[in-house]
């Protein structure tokens, strides 16, 4: 941004802490839909948690693949019968296809909007990901493998 030589520098307002939001998700590839878990903190047992929470919205007449990163909390943990687990080559998250879904959801809400607190981030994340709650087209054609 170019400011005149004579005018002060421009001030942005910012939150002065370093307070983050944790949240897990899967998105089913064929539908679209998307399942969501807030978290605080990320490890094995939130983690497992979540992974019940997707073991319910399964397609019972498919198989079931989650693909993972290689987060520590992911290999530290048993897995529902019915859930398989995949895991990416190391430092690859351009493959996975949640990582997508994140990167519009932070271009939707979040990109170049100053949240005073962290509750306010909260209810607009939370805003988009009830709009995506159900199968969703826009999810599925981002995230489709072809």
């Amino acid at each position: 941004m170019w400011v005149p030589p004579e005018d002060k520098d421009p001030v942005l307002p910012h939150a002065p802490t370093r307070k983050s939001l944790a949240l897990f998700g899967a998105v089913n590839l064929r539908s679209g839909q998307l399942v969501t878990m807030f978290a605080t903190p990320f490890n094995a047992e939130s983690f497992a948690a979540f992974l019940r929470q997707v073991a319910r919205h399964r397609d019972r007449c498919r198989r079931n693949l989650l693909i993972l990163d290689n987060a520590a909390y992911h290999r530290q943990l048993t897995v529902p019968e019915s859930l398989t687990l995949d895991h990416l080559p190391p430092y690859s998250p351009q493959l996975n296809p949640i990582e997508r879904v994140w990167k519009l959801l932070r271009r939707l809400r979040v990109h170049n909007v100053y949240f005073e607190t962290l509750e306010r981030l909260v209810d607009e994340v939370t805003a988009q990901l009830v709009e995506w709650a159900g199968p969703n087209p826009v999810l599925r054609r981002l995230c489709c493998i072809t």
